[in-house]
């Protein structure tokens, strides 16, 4: 059978539906002008992956890997949330959810390092205070990042190890205006190694705080209960070509639960879907949640289709 597009019908599903889960991927930003890594101009059809996104490739040439994280780096900071990352961060408090899906729990899994997500909670916090103090406490992440934060630097001395969060604009001087040479596919090859970002603690090379090919994700013990409990999963915006993450729906319709995809296209796994909603999340995601979001931030809550 194929996946259902009826709101109404969805709406009523969110209503019985008591542990929520959302796995987000890159198309999440898309609305945001963030590329996306698949699909037509995706950023591994210009980039190669294995060079750019792996221990060994950041072994052989640290130039050239933080060459592309600079660029990318630039991009998020020049971003702002959509709307989108707006009706998730809605969404994952109380004094909303429990308007749409009443006693529930919830939580964004998302594979993105861009941090617009963690920036839309904070917005939306900071605009709607009076929903923030209305929660109760709760044990349950509202956010987890499997793929680490892009503005994290890490050290790379095995003894130091030092993690600090770093939106410096640029990252070092050595690396600005690079982002223009990587848009068009240049490089400057001659990026010394002291002049690429260093630890503050220790001096050390420091490479970006991303979770990247062969490396293993963050939270999967937390990640893996949360999917064994869910009841519903909201696939946001991804391929569902990258594991663990790719696995996750089809656990959850696997013990019983419900899938509902929101992609701009078509994209693996669809089939299995009990929901398919296609065109831009940012339109797509807060419709088919109720929420009515205005460009002066306020919300509305719908109850219908």
């Amino acid at each position: 059978m194929a996946p259902s597009k009826d709101i109404e019908s969805f709406r009523a599903l969110l209503r019985s539906s008591k542990n929520i889960i959302a796995v987000a991927g890159a198309g999440l930003s898309a609305g945001s002008g963030i590329p996306t890594f698949r699909g037509n101009g995706g950023m591994w059809r210009k980039y190669d992956a294995l060079s750019l996104a792996t221990p060994e490739g950041f072994a052989q040439s640290p130039s050239l890997v933080w060459q592309f994280y600079h660029y990318r780096r630039e991009t998020a900071l020049a971003a702002k949330p959509n709307k989108a990352h707006r009706a998730l961060s809605f969404f994952s408090l109380p004094a909303v959810r429990n308007q749409i899906a009443p006693n529930s729990t919830f939580t964004l899994i998302t594979q993105n390092v861009d941090g617009l997500s963690v920036r839309s909670d904070q917005e939306v916090a900071a605009e709607h205070p009076e929903l923030i103090h209305s929660q109760q406490a709760t044990s349950q992440p509202a956010m987890l990042e499997m793929h680490g934060r892009l503005f994290d630097l890490l050290c790379t001395d095995s003894e130091c190890q030092h993690i600090e969060f770093n939106t410096k604009s640029p990252i070092c001087e050595a690396l600005a205006g690079t982002e223009e040479l990587i848009e068009n596919k240049v490089t400057d090859p001659n990026i010394e190694l002291e002049d690429l970002p260093r630890c503050s603690k220790c001096g050390a090379l420091g490479r970006p705080g991303v979770v990247w090919f062969g490396e293993q994700p963050h939270h999967l013990n937390v990640i893996d209960e949360l999917v064994a409990n869910a009841d519903l999963c909201l696939v946001v915006g991804t391929s569902s070509t990258v594991y663990p993450a790719a696995s996750y729906a089809q656990e959850v319709k696997g013990h019983g639960g419900k899938v509902a995809v929101f992609n701009l296209e078509r994209s693996k796994g669809d089939s299995k879907a009990d929901y398919l909603f296609l065109g831009p999340c940012e339109e797509t995601l807060p419709k088919a949640l109720g929420l009515s979001l205005s460009a002066d931030g306020n919300i509305s809550i719908e109850t219908s289709a």
